[in-house]
């Protein structure tokens, strides 16, 4: 091999590595609390949903043959992360609502985000995740909706009462939720502070969804659950938001993204206390949502959901 082609086949090799060193640095998406996470709040919310809730929502999900995900409740709850990473980036702003930990308004967050995305797209002024819970919501309980936008409503439901939760989907630094902090675990693993919230606590307390969910409804109480409903989407993020500025950013963190900065040792204290935090905001996210659900679809009989179910199997039979 002469010393030229030796030479344009090191350029090329260092030319990969340098993309795939570019391609680390950069901020992932946002994904609240990873498939485990929203699959343990949907199984959890199933355990207080009234018994017609689920037969109308099991409705719903049999009339939507989408393929991105499976079809049951649970995996469901994934499947807005999977629809924005198939090609619709227009909602990425729908999944978070970045409140600034130094001045911190509600308002000025949502609208932000709204500047993130198209508004011929979003189905609204200010695409956050408090405005997109709030319309979809609506859509769910409304009897004008078209059962195609119900089941989209209800999908978006499932996964944005997830993501309201997560306290890194509410609480902001001028770093993407803490997408551009990076942190080391144990001097050894290195990812971005985002991502440890979103999947690694998580996964620390129970990498299996339906037992992590069976695991925490033991630990609720009815006291709990009266007290948790309470409340609006509003202030549910600023709750989350205030656990984000309180334990997410407790070890300060410079504001802002700066890729050349070396990852943050989290010491034993904050991961202990990451534990609890994510474990206390997966269980006020699977009651909540089984308390929106109850309520959304409470005002539309059963019978109306069977016969849609029913209409549309025949449709699909005969087709």
């Amino acid at each position: 091999m002469t010393d030229n082609r030796v030479s344009k086949l090191f350029e090329k090799r260092l030319t990969k590595l340098a993309i795939v060193a570019a391609m680390l640095t950069l901020p992932q998406p946002l994904y609240a609390w990873g498939m485990e996470g929203h699959e343990a709040i949907a199984a959890l919310a199933w355990k207080y949903m009234t018994p017609t809730t689920r037969k109308k929502v099991n409705a719903i999900l049999a009339m939507d043959h989408d393929r991105l995900t499976e079809p049951d409740f649970m995996s469901r709850a994934t499947w807005a992360d999977k629809w924005r990473s198939a090609g619709h980036g227009e909602t990425e702003p729908w999944h978070f609502v970045d409140i600034e930990i130094d001045n911190p308004n509600l308002v000025t967050a949502c609208a932000a985000a709204s500047n993130r995305s198209n508004p011929m797209k979003n189905g609204g002024a200010q695409p956050c995740v408090v405005s997109q819970l709030d319309r979809f919501e609506r859509e769910l309980s409304s009897k004008q909706t078209s059962d195609q936008d119900r089941i989209l409503a209800l999908k978006y439901v499932l996964h944005f009462v997830g993501d309201l939760h997560q306290p890194l989907h509410a609480a902001d630094h001028d770093d993407r939720g803490g997408n551009c902090v990076k942190v080391s675990i144990n001097n050894a693993r290195s990812l971005n502070l985002h991502s440890y919230w979103d999947t690694y606590v998580v996964k620390e307390i129970d990498p299996d969804p339906q037992h992590l969910a069976d695991s925490l409804k033991k630990e609720i109480s009815p006291e709990d659950k009266k007290s948790w409903v309470l409340g609006d989407s509003k202030q549910w993020a600023m709750e989350s938001f205030q656990l984000g500025k309180r334990y997410a950013y407790s070890f300060n963190p410079p504001a802002g993204c700066d890729a050349t900065r070396p990852p943050i040792p989290l010491s034993a204290g904050y991961d202990s206390a990451a534990r609890k935090v994510a474990a206390s905001q997966l269980k006020k996210a699977g009651v909540r949502l089984a308390y929106i659900l109850n309520h959304r679809l409470r005002s539309i009989p059963l019978s109306y959901f069977l016969q849609a179910q029913k209409q549309d199997a025949a449709a699909n039979n005969n087709g």
